[in-house]
């Protein structure tokens, strides 16, 4: 009974902010749309969707007015290729979801499933602008499996409520490159063998179900689980993250999913821009950690922080991310895009690379990633330049709902400063 009050109490509270009719006025409007960028423009939020936005928008009496001068607009950004959500104190294994060891699940392992809308690093990384993530599962080392398919990444949203999920199984999660090769016999070839064969598995399994189901057939190294998670990527309806390095590695990867009809995303590709113009040229998207520039490995002796820069310039639909998909550091994610900046990325598409461009690659574009009339307030009001880090939020929406400017750490200083 204390519960279902509670709830009713919550709604009740929620109910008028979301009614609310909210104008920020004389702002700096980074639309991310044929729109541009808009000076002293105005955004309409009602009912927590943005009713109106341009230079000339008419302000009715009952909004409350925010003023926006000297301050920035965006949307909100994505921290892509994260594990927010399913982490929360990474060496208590009960607080962690984001990996299994499990033989028989991997490639069908959901991560949407098992999220924490609690998390206290939500509210952190909302502060630094972040309102979604593209939560990604790890892969866990004692599975002893030989491919290194991590299970499906899901888009979610950094609000802090039950129904955090805006997209699950948006993608599959696979490692090649080097870490590939270690978890396949050691050798890059053998990686490269085991996908098709495992590819081939699956298009079997996709038409022969029902003699599966009998006991009938070729046999299967995977489980029923990861044979249909897989059937979509094989497909090419469910796009492949693949997580490699080295370029000779990224050239294998675009030619096999040519010849395989799959749909990949390059992700970490540190050294992308020696091959950037295939990479084009094949419409492969790439996600990019700006700071990653010293080589931890033979795969990545070619690592540079100008890597976004050159994939940029060579027409790559470039994502950033920040602390290589750390949850814990997704906060930096600003401070990235602005190192990109300094290192020859446009601000514009410096922005574009945390905001549309992750939405488009992960096909939430028409929720979010842009400030466009009917979308859902999803955005931020900065104090100035949102890549600046001196820079801070003034005002934060996600999915329409105005969240507070607080943050664990925040409440902690100001409890023990005095």
């Amino acid at each position: 009974m204390i519960r279902f009050l509670a709830a009713c109490a919550a709604l009740a509270l929620a109910a008028p902010a979301a009614a609310e009719t909210v104008a920020i006025v004389d702002a700096t409007l980074l639309t991310m749309t044929e729109a541009g960028t808009i000076a002293k423009g105005t955004v309409l939020i009602r009912d927590g969707r943005i009713a109106s936005i341009g230079a000339n928008v008419a302000v009715p009496p009952d909004a409350r007015i925010v003023d926006g001068r000297g301050g920035v607009v965006t949307p909100g950004f994505i921290q892509a290729d994260s594990t927010l959500g399913a982490v929360e104190v990474s060496q208590v294994p009960a607080s962690a979801d984001r990996a299994t060891h499990s033989r028989t699940i991997s490639a069908g392992f959901d991560i949407s499933l098992g999220l924490n809308p609690d998390s206290i690093l939500l509210p952190v990384s909302r502060l630094a602008g972040i309102t979604h993530a593209v939560t990604t599962p790890l892969y866990d080392d004692r599975s002893g499996r030989d491919l290194q398919f991590s299970g499906q990444a899901a888009v979610i949203d950094l609000a802090q409520r039950p129904d955090m999920v805006t997209r699950p199984r948006v993608a599959m999660v696979l490692e090649m490159g080097e870490g590939g090769a270690e978890r396949a016999g050691g050798a890059r070839g053998s990686a490269i063998v085991a996908l098709r064969a495992t590819l081939a598995d699956v298009r079997h399994f996709a038409r022969h179900r029902a003699a599966y189901d009998r006991g009938e057939g070729r046999p299967q190294t995977l489980s029923r689980i990861d044979l249909e998670a897989l059937v979509p990527v094989a497909e090419g309806r469910m796009p492949l993250i693949v997580k490699v390095d080295r370029a000779s590695d990224i050239v294998e990867m675009i030619a096999l999913a040519r010849e395989e009809g799959l749909r990949i995303i390059l992700d970490g590709a540190e050294e992308g821009w020696r091959v950037a113009d295939a990479i084009a040229a094949a419409k492969v998207p790439v996600i990019v950690d700006p700071l990653a520039n010293l080589p931890h490995s033979f795969s990545q002796v070619g690592a540079s922080m100008d890597n976004a820069a050159r994939l940029h310039a060579a027409g790559v639909a470039v994502v950033l991310k920040a602390g290589s998909g750390v949850a814990h550091r997704a906060r930096e994610l600003r401070y990235s895009a602005g190192n990109a900046v300094a290192w020859g990325l446009p601000h514009d598409a410096a922005v574009a690379a945390i905001t549309i461009n992750p939405a488009r690659v992960f096909g939430v574009a028409d929720r979010i990633g842009s400030l466009a009339v009917g979308r859902a307030a999803d955005l931020i009001l900065w104090s100035g330049d949102p890549l600046e880090p001196l820079s801070q939020p003034r005002l934060i929406f996600v999915e329409g709902l105005e969240k507070p400017l607080t943050a664990r750490p925040l409440d902690l200083r100001d409890r023990y400063l005095p």
